[in-house]
């Protein structure tokens, strides 16, 4: 494991040991949220990845418009990312998502830090952004974290 990896696992567990198995165990059920968005965009799967969404949700992405917010976000994003990346020839994207640096949560509403490495292809030829950030807010609604706003921030 790479030292900075370690260091993140190593405060990330301190932060759940200090907060107490309840809190850790509310911390997993938020990173399965966003675990389910990424693995599902990875996998294609875009019905599972938006209902990892709320109804009205904003974003911050890299690509023109650059932010998307209200009703059905998540599904105008995904369909606007498929277009932008069949524009500039990318195809085989993969984000692998690294240990969070953070994971907040307060009553019904989280805020988690993720270091991400993007691996994807462009006109052939391999390319990636390695150490973007992926940062997250989520809601509590109905037993079930969702994801309410997000931002990419590649390095």
């Amino acid at each position: 494991m790479k030292p900075t990896n370690l260091m993140s696992a190593v405060a990330l567990s301190a932060t759940m040991l200090a907060a107490g198995p309840a809190a850790a165990a509310e911390q997993d059920n938020v990173m399965k949220t966003v675990r389910q968005w990424m693995d599902s965009l990875n996998q294609g799967d875009m019905k599972t990845a938006i209902a990892a969404c709320a109804e009205e949700t904003a974003i911050v992405d890299e690509f023109p418009p650059f932010e998307w917010h209200g009703k059905g976000t998540c599904a105008k994003w995904a369909a606007e990312l498929e277009a932008y990346n069949k524009q500039i020839g990318i195809t085989y994207g993969v984000t692998e998502a690294k240990p969070p640096r953070r994971v907040d949560i307060s009553g019904n509403h989280a805020y988690a830090i993720i270091p991400v490495d993007y691996r994807f292809t462009r006109n052939g030829k391999v390319g990636a952004q390695i150490g973007a950030l992926f940062t997250v807010a989520l809601s509590k609604e109905q037993g079930s974290w969702l994801i309410t706003g997000w931002a990419w921030s590649r390095p």
